[in-house]
């Protein structure tokens, strides 16, 4: 027996997992610390009053003979695929319900369709970003090229800056970590770039229900051409607090074809083999949040986190910090003081202001010398965090 041997080329531990450590480590020698977390992109307030009573009823459902259900449909029941067809209607793009696949959350799937291409494809993929695309592609032996982000570019490269034909691109817009958005016109470059090289786009739309300016795009298939390139992976953890519960949705359009093979039947033919869809439950819950009445709740918790951002961002500009992000995103993407590395600056915070962060070289070489806060807290612990980084800087 041989193991997977590329296992060993990654890093010795996943970012956040090592962010864990250390912060249990501080509690433990700190036991009477109050540590605030603005690290980890993991929501903080409850689940929206229509979800739990859509999955409080359901519960009741599969505890009676006549409403029981077993094995769900491999794509998604399709009130689900229903509902997330009606909220892309509402941004003017029109998906028909079976170009919508409901999964347990957008990593899974970002990680999982992999599957199906060829392991020898160019991958490109933005620095810094979200370490689970490079994480996945490393796995499965796969050579990444970086596209470099920095303060030049507001870190949102563009296809200019791409050194090699292209056959697989990632692009995270709102980013994570940077909460930058790419515009209309910077993503039909990419569009356009994509269709020139017969590449395919991996679009991760994870933060797109935080962007409030209605100029910037919140979908690739907003853009003209995108059908024929781009795949969307989309989920509910960050609009509907769905991080404990887990529910997504990765949208194929059935004009997407490679060498004569429609990826769309492909994927479905992955998950009918690898995936038996996730409870009844949840996807009632997850058709309630999509719901007027539950995409209002959602917007309320929305609200607390993007006031929030806008504390962390107000604060770093009083401290003539330059940072990027938090007006369309929930991260705050900002500069090392005082020409601190990021890790140093990770043990400053959590050591003098007992507050977790998240270090810029975790999300890839570009990231170094740069820091990541989030939005995802009470609004009392992001003010007092604040104040605490005023007094140690």
């Amino acid at each position: 027996m041989k193991i997977n041997k590329h296992f060993l080329d990654l890093q010795d531990s996943y970012l956040f997992s090592t962010i864990a450590k250390k912060a249990l480590a501080h509690i433990a020698d700190n036991p009477d610390a109050n540590v605030l977390r603005l690290g980890i992109g993991d929501v903080t307030r409850p689940l929206p009053k229509v979800a739990v009573d859509a999955m409080t009823a359901a519960v009741a459902d599969m505890g009676s003979a006549s409403t029981f259900r077993g094995y769900g449909p491999e794509q998604g029941y399709p009130f689900v695929r229903e509902a997330v067809q009606k909220y892309y209607a509402a941004k003017g793009v029109e998906l028909t319900a079976d170009e919508i696949y409901v999964g347990d959350g957008a990593k899974s799937d970002i990680g999982n369709i992999l599957e199906l291409f060829d392991r020898d494809n160019n991958i490109i993929i933005p620095d810094p970003v979200y370490p689970a695309y490079v994480d996945a592609n490393i796995m499965a032996g796969r050579t990444v090229h970086y596209v470099n982000g920095d303060e030049g570019n507001g870190f949102l490269p563009m296809p200019d800056s791409v050194g090699v034909k292209p056959d697989i691109i990632y692009i995270c817009s709102p980013n994570n970590p940077t909460g930058s958005v790419y515009t209309r016109e910077q993503l039909k470059a990419w569009v356009d770039f994509a269709l020139e090289n017969n590449a395919i786009i991996l679009f991760d739309s994870a933060y797109e229900c935080f962007i409030s300016d209605k100029s910037l795009p919140s979908s690739i298939f907003e853009i003209e051409g995108a059908r024929k390139c781009a795949v969307e992976i989309a989920t509910l953890s960050k609009m509907a607090g769905f991080t404990g519960v887990r529910c997504g949705y990765t949208i194929i359009p059935h004009e997407l074809e490679f060498e004569g093979q429609n990826i769309g039947k492909m994927w479905m033919r992955r998950q009918a083999t690898k995936f038996n869809g996730i409870s009844y439950i949840v996807q009632k819950g997850a058709e309630a949040v999509l719901t007027p009445e539950g995409l209002a709740q959602c917007r309320e918790n929305i609200a607390v986190y993007m006031e929030n951002a806008k504390t962390i961002a107000t604060t770093m500009a009083d401290l003539g910090i330059w940072h990027v992000g938090g007006d369309n995103a929930p991260y705050i993407w900002l500069k090392c003081p005082q020409g601190l590395s990021s890790w140093d600056f990770f043990d400053k915070l959590l050591s003098e202001a007992h507050i977790v962060g998240t270090p810029g070289a975790g999300f890839g070489v570009k990231g170094e010398g740069y820091f990541r806060l989030s939005a995802f807290n009470s609004k009392e612990n992001v003010l007092e965090a604040m104040k605490r980084i005023k007094e140690i800087l």
